[in-house]
């Protein structure tokens, strides 16, 4: 094999390896956001979201059921919340399947640490 066809092939494989490479990384960020977009907002009327004492907005939790609310505790400052603070709806382990509000409540909120 000449050196002509080394510098070839080393090309050839590097041209594929870095293609390869940026593709892995826009296809592993693609279904994150495809699942967080497609996920439909909590209803408070819903059986787990009654259960728990879920509301959108922290303010309308009731005080005389849920006497250990505090109303600087919302969803985006739970351990269990996994969107972020700047959006207004994202996931929650506690409701697979559902987006929460962000200022929104329930009984099993924890603090991030």
């Amino acid at each position: 094999m000449s050196q002509h066809e080394n510098d070839e092939s080393r090309r050839h494989f590097l041209k594929i390896a870095a293609g390869t490479a940026a593709a892995a990384v826009v296809f592993a960020a693609m279904p994150k956001r495809a699942a967080a977009a497609g996920l439909p907002h909590l209803s408070p009327s819903a059986p787990q979201a009654q259960a728990l004492g879920y509301v959108d907005n922290t303010a309308q939790a009731d005080q005389a059921k849920f006497p250990n609310h505090k109303i600087n505790q919302y969803c985006g400052d739970c351990a269990f919340y996994q969107g972020t603070a700047a959006e207004q709806w994202g996931p929650c382990q506690l409701f697979p399947g559902n987006d929460v509000h962000v200022k929104g409540w329930c009984s099993a909120h924890k603090m991030k640490k």
